[in-house]
């Protein structure tokens, strides 16, 4: 597959490069027609009724625009249209889905358009890196040392590097979270680390690495030894407070509960309270959770298990935490469900806004659920096909937002 970013579903394609989203286009005017009575549309309209006029685009188009000219590629990729256009217009939630396992190449699903845009995303190598997203930014982490983080905007191509997190080094499960304040647009990255402290696996070393923008630094919260239990590869952030799944690392019975949500509040003095007076049960049995915040909501997908057999999935339910207390909202229906044909015990799921995305690792059909409207439907058919049995798809959540930067 070509490295070229396309803004359309069909015969555009343009190659992003450095820091902005297309080249600067010069105006599409033949040097024979100089001389015609050709008026520029730019000569009529000021330049604040232009801008109103762009604006009005949906955000895809919006970038096709840039190619008229190469004023309205100077104006959409100004400062100060692109507060005006963030906000002003809320976009709806895309959908990223990785092509290659090797290369960061896919598809991003525009679910107002109902339309697949290739898709090139920057600075992630692969798709087997951690990825959190917030507001508009995304952060990357490699999973061999776990020290590689970026944090970036992925339409404007802006990059931020972070430098390592201190403390323990290596780990054998991680969980990566990102928080972006709507206002001041700084952010929170947060990085829980789990590693085996004991031959039987009972006891675990878990550590909470935090990065705040504002100060630029990380600061290590909590360095516990948890016994019966270890951190998940799931976390996420909510009103300060960072919500992270945890697996029990000692025998259980068929019925029992293989996972906990942890919470650590990111903005308090370290406390000498343990993790596991701040766990939080799951509403059942489950294979697998994803955690999300939607609108300032802590929302859970959770694959649900069998009675007998607790790692069989024969159920995906989504939940929303309410003071401790897990309240179902929707259970996948049956029909759906069978869509996936062959239903692993983990999936990926994600969302933001009234929207949550579920895609089974062994296909590339994507279900959307609108928590809003309490329907679920598929996505538009994903122009991805599956070239050999045992290939392997992963994505993620983003909101498209211009005037957001690291």
């Amino acid at each position: 597959m070509e490295k070229d970013t396309a803004w359309s579903d069909d015969e555009f394609e343009d190659t992003m490069k450095g820091t902005g989203v297309f080249h600067s286009y010069l105006p599409l005017i033949d040097e024979d027609d100089k001389e015609g009575c050709l008026i520029s549309i730019d000569l009529v309209l000021p330049d604040e009724l232009l801008e109103r006029i762009l604006g009005s685009l949906p955000l895809a188009c919006l970038f096709k625009a840039c190619c008229v000219c190469k004023k309205w590629n100077e104006i959409v990729h100004s400062k100060r249209f692109m507060l005006y256009f963030s906000a002003r217009f809320s976009q709806k939630p895309w959908y990223f889905m990785f092509t290659s396992s090797d290369e960061p190449t896919g598809y991003a699903y525009d679910p107002t358009l109902l339309k697949w845009y290739s898709f090139e995303l920057p600075y992630i190598e692969n798709s087997n890196w951690s990825i959190a997203s917030s507001c508009g930014l995304v952060c990357f982490m490699d999973n061999e040392n776990r020290s590689c983080l970026c944090v970036c905007n992925p339409l404007t191509k802006t990059c931020k590097k972070l430098e390592d997190p201190s403390g323990q080094k290596s780990s054998d499960y991680s969980a990566l979270s990102l928080s972006v304040d709507r206002s001041s647009h700084s952010y929170t990255v947060a990085v829980v680390r789990s590693k085996q402290a004991s031959v039987d696996y009972l006891q675990w070393d878990l550590s909470i690495h935090v990065y705040y923008s504002e100060t630029m630094t990380w600061v290590s919260l909590v360095m516990e030894t948890l016994t019966g239990w270890r951190g998940d590869a799931d976390s996420v952030i909510c009103d300060g407070v960072l919500y992270f799944l945890g697996y029990a690392t000692r025998g259980m019975g068929a019925a029992q509960n293989r996972h906990c949500l942890f919470t650590c509040n990111l903005y308090s003095h370290p406390s000498e309270d343990k993790l596991v007076n701040s766990s939080i049960e799951m509403p059942c049995s489950l294979t697998c959770g994803r955690l999300m915040n939607l609108k300032d909501s802590i929302v859970m997908v959770g694959g649900i298990g069998r009675h007998d057999r607790a790692d069989i999935i024969k159920g995906i339910g989504i939940w929303v935490l309410e003071e401790k207390n897990w309240v179902e909202v929707s259970r996948m229906p049956h029909k759906f469900f069978q869509g996936f044909g062959e239903f692993d015990e983990v999936y990926v799921s994600s969302g933001s806004g009234d929207l949550v995305y579920i895609q089974s690792y062994g296909a590339t059909a994507l279900l959307v659920f609108d928590m809003n409207l309490n329907q679920w439907n598929w996505s538009q058919k994903c122009p991805v096909t599956k070239r050999f049995p045992l290939q392997l798809f992963r994505g993620f959540c983003f909101e498209p937002r211009l005037g957001v930067s690291p």
